[in-house]
């Protein structure tokens, strides 16, 4: 009765604390969802006053996005929206009930940007998606949408020929989340912005303004070839390869540096040869940070532009491909990279370098780029991260070796493991399973 102002309200509130109020218990316990049906149709029926009714249609609209009614009251819910299918909301309310039966009950209440989606008389939400080309683009995203939806979505959208192995993710504050293909795309920025405002909140005393955005990224590299995809290569492959080569993170030898370096140039400038002269000020978005001092700027400088000459009439794109053909051939191509502190093996530096990649755990030297070895999916038996940490058994529980990691990028690290393996008994199990058909 407050959201719909027949209950006078003294003070001014945030967009969803009613209806927060109003949802979340349903949310929690099964018989309230009917409940709160039957409430909100009750306060529409031979309702006249106008401002009133609006706001119920507004609730209404909301409840229909997150959950469905049980079955004994689903007929009478349609009865009501049939007989007042002539409101602008009511057949929209229609289209979100049959969505919430196919897709199941939503775990949190209305985000905000679908309360005030509703508010502003706008049933359509748009949500930006950014790319690692440093492009972006609006998508619709329903209450009902859920994360692998949005993936096919844009994968489609981008031309790209297959999303397998794309994965949202939402930056927010300082950490960047894989979005669960299962999961709502409305309950988990929710469920993300809730939690770092607890966290917050309790730090500072203050309750921060959380400005999220969302990513569309490749995740998982298991079956990414250069030149299969050319839309992939393009937006994705190169720029999420480029930062990574530039931090030095790769074993690489000059004459490949020499290469990759024309390339890159390449792609930024095309055949403008102008830019060379500021060769020295550049080096660094050119060529390795750890390589960058065993030359001078001339030394760098003219073999890069031998073989940027070598390339005359090469296009961007062509360039991108030529670089991703070169990386494809390194043990690391494709990882995610951490750098972390470990007290577990005396063998190994105190400063490791993790990468993640298709091939399983790879342990290096950061000084050297040697690997120290590669443990496969299939040999590591246990992990756990926390907040400052990350920890690995590689081998079985009683004879297995620990690897005790200090980071605070361990819900990464764990993420990723996670989504390695899972995909990994995903393909066996399919494999198994034809296997078993052509018997």
């Amino acid at each position: 009765m407050k959201y719909m102002g027949d209950y006078p309200s003294k003070r001014s509130r945030s967009v969803n604390e009613l209806t927060d109020q109003i949802f979340e218990g349903a949310l929690k316990a099964e018989p309230l969802k009917d409940e709160i049906f039957c409430q909100i149709i009750k306060q529409l029926t031979e309702n006249h006053v106008k401002y009133s009714e609006e706001k119920g249609w507004e609730l209404l609209w909301l409840c229909t996005g997150l959950f469905p009614p049980s079955n004994m009251l689903l007929p009478h819910v349609q009865k009501f929206l049939q007989s007042k299918k002539h409101h602008p909301v009511a057949p929209d309310c229609m289209q979100r009930l049959q969505k919430a039966l196919r897709n199941g009950s939503r775990k949190y209440p209305p985000h905000l940007v679908e309360v005030e989606a509703i508010q502003h008389k706008t049933t359509q939400i748009f949500h930006k998606v950014y790319f690692p080309d440093d492009t972006d683009e609006a998508f619709e995203v329903e209450s009902s949408t859920k994360a692998k939806d949005f993936c096919l979505n844009i994968a489609g959208r981008m031309m790209l020929q297959s999303s397998e192995g794309f994965s949202l993710f939402v930056k927010i504050s300082d950490k960047v989340i894989s979005v669960p293909e299962g999961d709502f795309f409305f309950d988990f920025v929710r469920h993300l912005t809730d939690w770092i405002k607890k966290a917050r909140a309790v730090k500072d005393g203050i309750v921060p303004s959380l400005t999220y955005q969302v990513f569309y990224m490749k995740k998982l590299w298991t079956n990414t070839i250069p030149g299969k995809d050319p839309m992939a290569d393009s937006i994705f492959h190169y720029f999420q390869e480029l930062p990574k080569y530039l931090r030095g993170y790769h074993k690489c030898s000059l004459e490949e540096a020499f290469q990759l370096a024309a390339l890159i140039y390449r792609v930024r400038f095309e055949e403008d040869k102008s830019q060379f002269l500021n060769f020295t000020k550049m080096l660094k978005e050119l060529v390795p940070q750890d390589l960058i001092r065993q030359l001078s700027p001339d030394d760098w400088k003219r073999p890069i532009v031998t073989y940027f000459n070598k390339h005359a009439g090469k296009s961007r794109e062509e360039a991108k491909l030529m670089f991703l053909e070169i990386i494809y051939k390194w043990p690391t191509f494709g990882s995610a990279f951490f750098e972390v502190k470990q007290s577990s093996d005396p063998n190994f530096p105190e400063v490791l370098l993790i990468a993640i990649n298709k091939l399983g755990v790879t342990l290096i030297d950061p000084k050297t780029k040697d690997i120290l070895g590669t443990h496969p999916f299939t040999k590591i038996s246990n992990w756990s991260s926390g907040h400052t940490y990350f920890h690995i058994t590689i081998g079985n529980l009683v004879r297995g070796s620990k690897l005790l990691c200090e980071t605070s990028l361990g819900y990464k690290m764990d993420d990723l493991l996670t989504s390695y393996i899972s995909q990994m008994l995903t393909t066996m199990t399919k494999q198994r399973s034809s296997r078993g058909n052509n018997k």
